[in-house]
Parts: C-alpha cells; structure tokens; sequence
C-alpha cells in the first residue's frame, strides 16, 4: 500500500481497494495500522477521505540508523520522485516534543531555520501580505521566495514558495506551503502541507521536506545538527 501510494498519492479507499485482492475491511486494516504507524496521513475532501503517504517516520529510521553505515548517495536513493497523473498534494506530518511557542519560533526565525534547512533563513515580516525570502546569509544567495498568505502564531501559516535554486525549479512557478502546529500533551503535531504543484512537478520542489522535518526534530529535541548534505537538494 505504501508503494501505491508512493506511485500516486491522494487515493481514496475504492480507489485504492481496486488495487489489491483483498476485501474492502481488509484495505480500511492495513491502512489503520498504517495511520497509527504515522506513515499514512488522511484528509477529507467532500465526501472522500483521502490517503497521502508520510514518509517523515522513514527519513527518521534513515537518519538516525542507516546513513550511519551507508554511502552519502543512499539519501539521494531515497528522494527519488515519480511523476504523477494529476496535479500534486504532498502532506508530511511529524510529532515532536516541544511546545507551539518554541515549534513556532524555530518555523519563522532565520537563524533557528537554517540550522535544520540545509543552512538556508527565512527572512520575513511574518504578516499577511508580506514578502519572504529563503536563502544562505554567508553566500548572499537566494534560494526561494513568497508571499504569506495567513498567519495564526502559534497554530497556522500559510505562504507561496517560489524556488530559486535552478532554472528548472524556478520555472516551475509558486506552490503553496501550509504549516499546521497542534499540541498534544508535551508534544505537537506538526504537519506541513505542500500543495498547488503543477501536474508532474520537478521532484526537487518537495523532495527536501522529510530531511528538513527530521532535522527540524532532531535540533528541537537533542540540540543536534543532521549532517545531510544540501546539495542533494539544492543541485
């Protein structure tokens, strides 16, 4: 199932319950476990309930396990993205031990970001309508920009993201990034939304999420930096 959802994500359960000989209540078991195991998220859409894969929980076993015995390019492996038939949602949810304050802060402050973004700050007045602009301060290189488009601190934003790294990723144009922070006892639920991509968008536009969340965790939880290297997404 987690292939499946890998090949096109979003899918329905009679969508997806087309794709295996199994029974209907067998598909809504598998995909249970799956959501309690935090690798399948779900989102309503009118009357359908769909299913994205969240491959954050992955990147995690990957960082924190096997890219201590494996080749630097084995991450590269693991981004690998297939065009989709239909115009792309990408949903990347994560639970990590803070409060909304400290989650929000490290979101929007520059110097907390770029410790878990590949070393790129986001500069920004952080009100609606605002310009932002995503890049390395000790390059002097813009890697992205936007606009925010709402700002709940510290529950919800929402902003454009024009990538600007290459050529093939800036014609791609702007998408839009969703941040959404829930707590949950001495947790939050961070979920990060990616939408607005155009039908077969270029993987690098949505490849980085799962290391930049597992880095993000990691920094708020240990104090420890991931040793990823950008470039596997800024190429």
């Amino acid at each position: 199932m987690l292939d499946e959802l890998h090949r096109q994500d979003g899918q329905s359960l009679h969508v997806l319950e087309e794709h295996f000989e199994m029974t209907r209540f067998g598909v809504m078991k598998h995909l249970k476990l799956l959501e309690d195991a935090g690798l399948v998220v779900t989102r309503r859409r009118g009357r359908e309930k769909l299913h994205f894969l969240n491959p954050v929980p992955i990147r995690l076993i990957h960082d924190r396990w096997v890219s201590k015995y494996a080749e630097p390019w084995v991450a590269g492996l693991s981004d690998i993205k297939e065009r989709l038939e239909r115009p792309m949602e990408k949903i990347f949810e994560i639970y990590i031990r803070t409060t909304p304050e400290r989650l929000w802060a490290a979101i929007t402050d520059p110097d907390i970001r770029s410790k878990y973004n590949f070393g790129a700050g986001v500069i920004s007045d952080w009100t609606v309508g605002a310009h932002l602009s995503m890049g390395v301060p000790s390059t002097g290189v813009e890697l992205g920009e936007g606009d925010v488009l709402e700002i709940d601190p510290p529950r919800r934003l929402v902003h454009t993201l024009t990538a600007l790294w290459s050529d093939d990723v800036k014609s791609e144009g702007a998408s839009r990034v969703t941040w959404e922070i829930v707590q949950i006892e001495d947790s939050c639920q961070l979920t990060v939304t990616h939408d607005q991509l155009r039908e077969g968008a270029n993987p690098q536009l949505y490849g980085g999420w799962p290391m930049i969340l597992s880095g993000l965790k990691t920094w708020m939880e240990t104090g420890e930096l991931l040793t990823t290297p950008g470039s596997l997404l800024y190429r």
